[in-house]
């Protein structure tokens, strides 16, 4: 039989990944509401991802609920869960490795995308972060109004490049950090469960060798 501490540790890893399927899920639909600023910041491909891993993660979480439901004498489903979470793994490592290649390139990234958004997002960025262009409050191609409506006022403020930059790179970071946080509940899991395999898989061995002792045929 499995002891109370390692059920009870396995039993905390896999709510936690319910619990981060849930947040990638609900991280991903908020962040899909019309929002200029977000949907700036993040591409509309990361959403999409973090749909699929939430997706992924709760799926994951069901595959154990079965798994832990059998009798204590089959292994082959915890052994079936543990692919399924290398399988969540390697998901998980390709988009958080994506998330943060983004951050190398940041700065020309939202340079080149600035210059070809709509005038709109412009100014909803410019009304967020209380500033005017990009790189300079003298580009030729600046999107007046909203903040940035008055060109005597728009001479005495400072560009967006700054401040919206600290914005970027804080949103990108902390996305995948998230994700590898999410790579470490994977990987408590994966453990917890491999040690639930070699428990049962050592008791019923050892009660096999018991029943042979007593001419048995050993357990079914």
């Amino acid at each position: 039989m499995v002891s109370k501490t390692l059920s009870a540790v396995w039993a905390c890893f896999a709510v936690a990944l319910l619990a981060a399927g849930c947040i990638s899920i609900a991280y991903s639909i908020n962040w899909a509401m019309p929002n200029m600023v977000i949907q700036f910041v993040i591409d509309r491909s990361f959403l999409k991802a973090g749909l699929a891993l939430g997706g992924a993660y709760i799926f994951t979480f069901v595959v154990a609920f079965v798994a832990v439901a059998q009798p204590t004498a089959v292994t082959f489903v915890l052994a079936g869960l543990n692919w399924v979470i290398i399988l969540d793994m390697l998901m998980t490592l390709v988009i958080g490795s994506v998330i943060w290649m983004h951050t190398l390139k940041e700065q020309s990234m939202y340079r080149e995308k600035w210059f070809v958004a709509d005038p709109d997002i412009q100014r909803a960025i410019q009304d967020e972060f209380r500033c005017c262009g990009y790189a300079s409050t003298t580009e030729s191609n600046m999107a007046m109004g909203g903040f940035c409506a008055d060109s005597t006022i728009v001479a005495q403020q400072s560009s967006c490049q700054q401040p919206f930059m600290l914005y970027a790179d804080w949103t990108l970071n902390t996305i995948f950090t998230a994700v590898y946080g999410f790579q470490a509940i994977l990987i408590g899991l994966f453990l917890a469960s491999c040690c639930m395999i070699n428990k049962v898989t050592n008791r019923a061995e050892r009660f096999r060798k018991i029943d042979l002792k007593r001419g048995g045929g050993g357990f079914v």
